[in-house]
């Protein structure tokens, strides 16, 4: 079993950097959008020095993987070093796809979403690839009172306003668009499509509500055990995860059984185990 996961770590990596690279390589360098990180700076230093973009992401590269080797720790490195060299190589064998201007929103969303998968991809399968994100890591060492994510946001922001001086302000509002869009798409690869709703209900006839949701609706049904803080009564809660198009159901059910009683509920954004995503649908 630990052999078929780690199998399906690698694969994620191998078709992330894939992605990741057909992103950079033959879309955002093809207009110069620079959407921030090593990327970006690749792209800026191919048009003023022609600079490969491969040979910019090795260059950057390497001294931060050493640094990181001696701060953190060769364990800390190991799946980012491979999926940093797999996405110089594919930078490197992958051709360039010519655009015009006319295609800036094309290349903005189309680039923003295989990026967004490709990221998404090599983050689940346990690795980076280096650029700031692992750049961030570093700085946070030295300076912990500010987080990771902010001091990213500062290098690429910068990265960006670099990309306006040399591409100008019109192709840099589209990488505004190319970064939104990335981050929606490789949040969903990472934290999963298969989305569903918690349902909370707090009802004095929790014994057959929860029978009636088990016979009818054929979810599963949790006790969980709260005391009201103002009345000082213990009384138990019911949790029940469904898909979204059972909530209706579900509602009709409590609006039956206990008009009085209180439920709420919340977005579940990936569920598995017990057959549950086979059985979501």
């Amino acid at each position: 079993m630990h052999n078929i996961y780690r199998r399906k770590n690698i694969s994620e990596i191998v078709v992330g950097t894939l992605l990741m690279a057909i992103a950079y390589r033959m879309i955002f360098d093809s207009v110069g959008m620079v959407t921030g990180g090593f990327s970006g700076i690749g792209i800026i230093a191919g048009r003023i020095f022609g600079v490969p973009l491969w040979l910019n992401n090795l260059v950057l590269n390497v001294p931060l993987f050493l640094a990181a080797w001696k701060l953190k720790g060769g364990r800390f490195i190991g799946k980012s070093v491979f999926g940093t060299l797999l996405l110089t190589v594919f930078l490197g064998i992958l051709p360039a796809f010519p655009l015009n201007e006319a295609d800036y929103l094309l290349a903005a969303l189309f680039g923003g979403a295989v990026c967004g998968t490709g990221i998404g991809l090599v983050l689940r399968g346990g690795a980076t690839t280096g650029g700031t994100d692992l750049l961030s890591t570093l700085i946070h060492l030295r300076v912990k009172h500010v987080s990771v994510a902010y001091i990213m946001q500062i290098i690429d922001g910068a990265v960006i306003l670099l990309g306006v001086a040399v591409f100008g302000i019109h192709v840099s509002l589209y990488a505004v668009i190319a970064v939104y869009v990335t981050t929606l798409v490789s949040d969903s690869v990472m934290e999963g499509v298969k989305h569903a709703r918690s349902v909370y209900i707090i009802s004095e006839h929790y014994e057959e509500l929860s029978s009636l949701i088990m016979k009818e609706v054929g979810r599963g049904v949790t006790y969980l055990y709260g005391e009201g803080v103002y009345s000082l009564r213990q009384r138990k809660i019911l949790l029940c995860v469904v898909s979204k198009k059972q909530i209706p159901q579900i509602k009709e059910i409590v609006a039956r059984q206990d008009a009085s009683a209180f439920c709420f509920i919340g977005d579940v954004r990936e569920v598995f185990g017990e057959g549950f995503v086979q059985k979501l649908q």
